[in-house]
């Protein structure tokens, strides 16, 4: 059973940092792209950032400059380093993965729980 396991949420604030961490646990063949999302409340999910297997990022245009998402393939583990925080990016955080369970199955996407951002003064 493949599982995503977050940490490093909190609360900070505002021109602090924060470091979340995801990691992949069980049996699979492969891990494909890694991201992060957001979801405030009454607001829909939203994409955050995403990492390919070979270091291609991409950014939601309202936290290019402050985040920065990374991974250790070794680790099967995916990063968000995020600083400068602002109010608005407090959300519930969330870590996803796009899995190959086997060689015979297609990829499928992964979700992790959810860690709690807040940023407050």
């Amino acid at each position: 059973q493949v599982q995503l396991v977050e940490s490093g949420g909190g609360l900070v604030q505002p021109g602090g940092s924060l470091r979340l961490s995801c990691a992949a646990s069980g049996s699979f063949f492969g891990i494909n792209v890694m991201g992060w999302y957001r979801q405030a409340p009454g607001n829909q999910r939203a994409l955050v950032a995403t990492i390919t297997t070979s270091d291609g990022t991409n950014y939601a245009d309202s936290v290019k400059g402050r985040f920065i998402i990374s991974r250790d393939n070794a680790k099967n583990t995916v990063y968000l380093q995020m600083n400068s925080l602002k109010p608005e990016d407090t959300a519930v955080y969330y870590c996803t993965a796009r899995i190959r369970p086997s060689m015979t199955l297609r990829d499928s996407d992964y979700w992790g729980q959810g860690t709690q951002v807040t940023v407050s003064s």
